[in-house]
C-alpha cells in the first residue's frame, strides 16, 4: 500500500519538467507564513540528493515549523536547477549550482544577488548558515542594509577537514590547520553566536578562539527510528541483500574524512574471530577505493536510501552499527541506530564518543588502530546486544527527541533577537 508523500517528500521532490525558470527575475509571491510571529531562513550548501545529517536536520526543522502557525520557516539550497516549492506553510527556494569537485552529491551556491532578492523579499527574523565557505559571505552581504541577525551552526570541523589529525608530523597539515583556524575566527566576527551540536565541537572551536557558542544537540525521530522494526528483520535482510549472520553496518557518505578504510582493514580478523560480516550502506567520492580494498569483496555495499522508513529498517535489522568518523561534529546515524535499539562500535574521538559513554549502549576503539578496531568489535558480540540496545533507546528518548531539539533551538533563536 503506497503512503501518502510527506512534507520532506513534497519539498524536496526535483521535477525537470516545464521551462527553467530564474529565480533571479520571476515574480515572487507572499510566503504562506508572512504574518508569522518568527520569521526564520535556513541557508546552506550542504543539501544533496543523497546527504545526510544536515539535509535530515533541516527537513526535520521544517516538520517542526509546519505544525506551529507562528513560524515561517524558509530553506535555500543549492539544486539542479531554480524551484520554489511550498507546502504546509513551509517554503524551499533551490537554486541552480555545479557539482562541487570531488564532493559528490553537494553543489555550489553562487547566485548572489538572486540570494539577496530572497533575504529582502522574506524579511527573515534571523539567518541560520549551515555550510562556512561561500553561503556566509553571500548572506553577509545579501544583509548589508538590514540588521537581520545571523547565526552559524556548525556542522562541519572546518580545521581537521584539511588537517584530520591537527598536523602532527606534517608540516603541509600544519600550515592548513593555522590557515583556516584563522578563517573561522574571521568568519566568527559575522555571527552574533554559533550553535554546535556537541561538547566535542565546543572544544574543537575553543582551540582556535570561537567561545560564542551554544550546545543544542541534534535529534531523532524516535517513532520512525525504533525496535518495533525488529519483529520484521528476516524480510528487511531478505530485501536488502544482507547476510544471515551477525550483521554490522556504517551508514553515511563514503567519504576520506570517514575514515572507513581502517574498518575494511580490520573487519577480515572480526570476521575470522566472531563471524560477524559488514555492510556500508550509502554513497560518496570513495565508493570505489572500497570496494576495491583487499576485504571490499567481503562487503555488502547498499546503495544510498531516501526513504527513511527503509533506513529505520535497516538500523533496526543491525547487531551493531558503526561509527567510523573521528571528527564527526554530532552523528545523527548513531543517535538514529540507537533509537532503533542497535548498539554502537564506535572511534574514540569525534561526538559520537559522547553518545558511547552517556548511554552505555557500544563501545570504543583506538582511531587509525584497525588491531584495536578488530578487538573492540568482537568483545562487543559478545555482550548482550538487546540489553545495550534497550539502553540506546531509552538515552535516544529522552535526550534526543525532536521536539525537545527544536524547543531548545528556537529557545536559543529568541534569545539572540532579545525577544
Amino acid at each position: 500500500m503506497q503512503t501518502a508523500p510527506t512534507l520532506s517528500d513534497r519539498l524536496t521532490a526535483e521535477t525537470l519538467s516545464g521551462p527553467p525558470q530564474s529565480i533571479a527575475r520571476i515574480p515572487l509571491l507572499r510566503h504562506p507564513r508572512a504574518d508569522a510571529g518568527l520569521r526564520v531562513l535556513d541557508v546552506t550548501e550542504w543539501f544533496g540528493e543523497t546527504s545526510g545529517g544536515i539535509r535530515t536536520y533541516l527537513l526535520e526543522k521544517a516538520n517542526y515549523a509546519a505544525s506551529r502557525p507562528w513560524l515561517q520557516h524558509t530553506l535555500v539550497v543549492p539544486g539542479v536547477r531554480d524551484r520554489i516549492t511550498d507546502a504546509d506553510g513551509v517554503r524551499l527556494y533551490r537554486l541552480a549550482g555545479p557539482p562541487i569537485p570531488g564532493q559528490r552529491p553537494y553543489r555550489f551556491m553562487l547566485a548572489t544577488r538572486t540570494v539577496s532578492r530572497i533575504v529582502q523579499h522574506e524579511r527573515p527574523d534571523l539567518i541560520e548558515i549551515g555550510s562556512p565557505f561561500i553561503v556566509p559571505w553571500i548572506v553577509k552581504r545579501a544583509t548589508r542594509a538590514s540588521e537581520v541577525p545571523l547565526v552559524c551552526f556548525a556542522h562541519t570541523n572546518v580545521p581537521r577537514m584539511f588537517a584530520p589529525d591537527e598536523g602532527e608530523g606534517n608540516s603541509v597539515q600544519r600550515v592548513l590547520y593555522r590557515a583556516s583556524s584563522q578563517y573561522l575566527r574571521r568568519l566568527d566576527r559575522l555571527f552574533a553566536l554559533t550553535i554546535v551540536a556537541s561538547e566535542y565541537s565546543a572544544r574543537e572551536l575553543a582551540r582556535v578562539g570561537i567561545d560564542r557558542v551554544a550546545k543544542v544537540p541534534l535529534g531523532v525521530d524516535v517513532e520512525c527510528f525504533t525496535p518495533r522494526r525488529r519483529e520484521w528483520v528476516t524480510e528487511t535482510r531478505a530485501r536488502v541483500g544482507f547476510p544471515n549472520a551477525p550483521l554490522a553496518a556504517y551508514v553515511g557518505r563514503f567519504a576520506r574524512e570517514k575514515e572507513l578504510h581502517v574498518v575494511l582493514d580490520g573487519w577480515r580478523d572480526v570476521e575470522r574471530r566472531c563471524g560477524a560480516r559488514l555492510a556500508l550502506v550509502g554513497a560518496g567520492p570513495m565508493e570505489a577505493a572500497l570496494r576495491a580494498h583487499p576485504y571490499g569483496h567481503r562487503v555488502v555495499f547498499v546503495p544510498f536510501l531516501k526513504e527513511r522508513d527503509a533506513l529505520a529498517d535497516v538500523l533496526a535489522s543491525l547487531d551493531v552499527y558503526v561509527a567510523a568518523g573521528p571528527i564527526e561534529t554530532f552523528g545523527l546515524s548513531a543517535i538514529e541506530a540507537l533509537a532503533s535499539g542497535t548498539p554502537l562500535l564506535s572511534v574514540n574521538e569525534g561526538a559520537v564518543v559522547e553518545h558511547v559513554t552517556r548511554s552505555g549502549a557500544g563501545r570504543l576503539y583506538e582511531r587509525h588502530q584497525s588491531a584495536s578496531l578488530a578487538d573492540e568489535a568482537v568483545q562487543l558480540f559478545t555482550q548482550d546486544l538487546g540489553a545495550l540496545g534497550a539502553r540506546g533507546r531509552a538515552y535516544a528518548v529522552a535526550e534526543h527527541a525532536w521536539d525537545t531539539v527544536f524547543d531548545r533551538l528556537f529557545a536559543v533563536y529568541r534569545s539572540v533577537r532579545g525577544s
